[in-house]
């Protein structure tokens, strides 16, 4: 219940390693030292009271045995030497009393009227330890015509010991403050010392894993310990991942080539096949079971074209066979994609806004792919009459085409994988047959991405959708062509 209430930082398991090994050290030295303070303690208090005790009875013993007739009053007496060896030295009271604690009588110390009536014995009275023994009756001489009971006693105040007893409790509890101190202090630097080697293991692991580079090596420890032998298995199998790694990137770099070798090789039959059912199309016509047989086959080849000369630019990007770059003017691509998507688009009406002129470093025919895939995108996916506007500007060195429109927007769940290949948002706005096959803006996202920029989808102020992709701006052509000869 009580690890249920506290927050989750103050709980033991939530500690780092060092902190809790010190802590089991500073803990296990403290039950001992506190067994030890309080075993010691106890056998030394105890002593120390019955030395005190003892003491007392044995110098109540001797005045009672010192006891004899004073000669002067012929009454009884201790001596005076005895008084001051006993009485002066140790701050105690003496008394010599009768049976009725008449008294006191000669041999008594000042003060000893608040002594207790004398029962022989140990009495505690307050904070003093009287002692009272009784006095023989052969200690008297034979001058003495009659004997009296009387008894010695003898007390001492008992807060000196106790204070003593205090300064050792005091004593033994710092001690044991002290130690769990030092254990803890020196189970911290055990701890550190033990967990450095892991720490620098830690160190490279994170930074294996915001660079994703395996070909990094662990440290390894001067110890051959288990630590060692954790960091040469990381080590052994960061090798195993590298290797792995780097075999998939071959595999993968593979299979991009063939698919941009195969789509390329495609182009050629697939021509022929174009042009010769073009040319039996045109000596058919359009009429009989014939020539529908011959339409329906080339508008197939037609979209098996489209869809080959798509798998190509995006295998070609995948491969990294980039383009001949030279500079272009942002504007005018964006012009000439417009008048060769109004056509088909002729229900939509289009505008440019290229206020000035913006330069990039680009393939002419994949920024003109790239802007005809975001309007044919915009024309596939908003009703009859919507507006497309086109702008190009240039912000802080980045040459920006923003292309939206005020139809429906982009359907609800499709803006986090909107540029991923073969994603098709079908929606109530759709108003072509041949929706495609969802590689048109996975196209327009490698080209932007081949040239050093990037592509984003949100809302548009109209509340329609809208892309902006983000280029690599240049001043003028010549620096392009001078940046281009210096990468030569």
């Amino acid at each position: 219940m009580l690890g249920r209430l506290l927050p989750s930082p103050m709980r033991p398991e939530r500690w780092p390693v060092r902190w809790r090994l010190a802590g089991v050290s500073a803990a296990l030295t403290f039950v001992i030292l506190l067994l030890f303070a309080v075993v010691v303690g106890g056998l030394a208090k105890d002593r120390l009271e019955s030395d005190f005790s003892e003491e007392l009875e044995l110098i109540a013993t001797q005045l009672a045995a010192s006891v004899d007739v004073n000669p002067v009053t012929g009454g009884p007496g201790i001596p005076r030497s005895d008084l001051a060896r006993i009485a002066t030295g140790a701050d105690a009271t003496i008394a010599l009393v009768n049976a009725d604690g008449v008294g006191p009588v000669e041999g008594a110390t000042p003060d000893s009227g608040d002594l207790p009536p004398p029962i022989p014995g140990t009495v505690r009275v307050d904070s003093m330890e009287v002692v009272t023994r009784a006095v023989e009756p052969q200690q008297f001489s034979a001058s003495s015509l009659s004997f009296e009971p009387l008894f010695v006693q003898y007390a001492r105040d008992h807060n000196e010991l106790d204070e003593t007893i205090g300064r050792l409790w005091l004593f033994l509890g710092l001690g044991v403050l002290g130690g769990t101190v030092m254990a803890t202090l020196a189970g911290l630097a055990v701890a550190n010392r033990a967990m450095r080697p892991i720490a620098a293991l830690t160190e490279t692991a994170r930074k294996i894993a915001s660079t994703r580079d395996p070909s990094l090596s662990m440290p390894q420890p001067e110890a051959d310990d288990e630590v060692g032998e954790l960091a040469e298995t990381l080590d052994s199998m960061l090798a195993e991942l590298d290797a792995a790694r780097t075999e998939s990137q071959q595999m993968v770099q593979l299979q991009r080539e063939f698919v941009a070798d195969a789509s390329h090789e495609l182009r050629t039959p697939l021509t022929s096949i174009l042009a010769n059912l073009e040319l039996l199309s045109d000596r058919l016509g359009p009429e009989g079971d014939e020539g529908e047989m011959v339409a329906s086959a080339l508008r197939s080849s037609r979209r098996m074209r489209r869809l080959v000369g798509d798998l190509l630019m995006l295998a070609r990007a995948d491969a990294g066979r980039l383009g001949e770059r030279r500079p272009h003017e942002v504007g005018e691509i964006a012009r000439t994609a417009i008048d060769e998507v109004r056509p088909v688009a002729e229900a939509h009406r289009m505008e440019l806004d290229a206020p000035g002129a913006v330069w990039v470093s680009a393939n002419a025919d994949e920024l003109h792919r790239l802007v005809v895939n975001l309007l044919d995108n915009a024309a596939r996916h908003t009703p009859p009459g919507t507006k497309i506007r086109v702008r190009v500007t240039a912000v802080d060195g980045r040459a920006r085409l923003i292309v939206s429109d005020d139809g429906p927007g982009l359907p609800e769940g499709i803006s986090d994988h909107v540029f991923s290949r073969f994603v098709r948002g079908d929606g109530p706005a759709d108003v072509t047959a041949d929706a495609g096959v969802g590689l048109g803006l996975a196209i327009v996202s490698a080209v932007a991405k081949s040239h050093g920029g990037s592509v984003q989808a949100g809302d548009a102020e109209e509340g329609g959708a809208l892309f902006e992709v983000s280029l690599p701006a240049i001043a003028t052509p010549a620096e392009a062509r001078s940046e281009l000869s210096s990468s030569i």
